[in-house]
């Protein structure tokens, strides 16, 4: 493949194609926060906190790092006062979800995040999709999936699959930024083998 290259904050990077913009920031020791990305997985852009700034051809515009793909002569800003913003509000939106989560809390000590901003959800997950994905796509298993859309969209494991994969496993848990995971498992594990109770005659 032939060498692309491009500029990153000033600086000239050399790149192959196929290469995200997160790939090769982070090979040429450039950081991109994420909070969805795993090298493991496919690129998935849920979070959106890698937002950076482009320019080709006179055109400004921002996009996902984790997605979008190198291309030759680009221009590529990931700090200025505008994404600043951007990653803020995502913060502030994500953390009026998991607000005891500490990846978001020391994000937003680098971006002044408020998580007193919008009004609690008590939830405690942001849909970062990387327990789903991993399941899916590195242990086949497809144990744990997204459930309903929109607002109402969560995470929920697959009883009749958790019950025989999960307990053994849980090489997903790690990977949650919030913790929310570990919650929803016991949780799962519960509904699904409920305790039983007997009582003395």
């Amino acid at each position: 493949m032939s060498e692309i290259l491009l500029q990153i904050d000033g600086k000239e990077v050399a790149a192959t194609e196929g290469m995200t913009l997160l790939e090769v920031a982070q090979k040429a020791g450039i950081f991109i926060p994420t909070l969805c990305h795993d090298e493991r997985l496919e690129g998935y852009g849920a979070c959106r906190i890698c937002t950076v700034e482009i320019e080709k051809r006179g055109w400004t515009q921002y996009v996902a790092a984790c997605l979008y793909p190198v291309e030759k002569n680009l221009v590529v800003r990931t700090r200025s006062e505008r994404i600043d913003q951007i990653r803020k509000m995502l913060l502030d939106l994500m953390l009026a979800h998991a607000p005891e989560s500490l990846a978001l809390q020391d994000l937003a000590k680098q971006y002044g995040a408020n998580q007193e901003r919008f009004e609690k959800e008590p939830d405690f997950c942001i849909l970062c999709g990387l327990c789903v994905r991993y399941c899916a796509e590195v242990k086949k298993k497809h144990a744990v999936s997204f459930a309903d859309r929109g607002v109402r969209r969560e995470i929920q494991f697959i009883p009749e699959i958790a019950s025989k994969e999960c307990w053994n496993c849980k090489e997903c848990f790690p990977l949650c930024p919030t913790s929310y995971l570990q919650a929803a498992y016991f949780l799962a594990e519960g509904l699904a083998f409920p305790p039983i109770f007997t009582s003395e005659e």
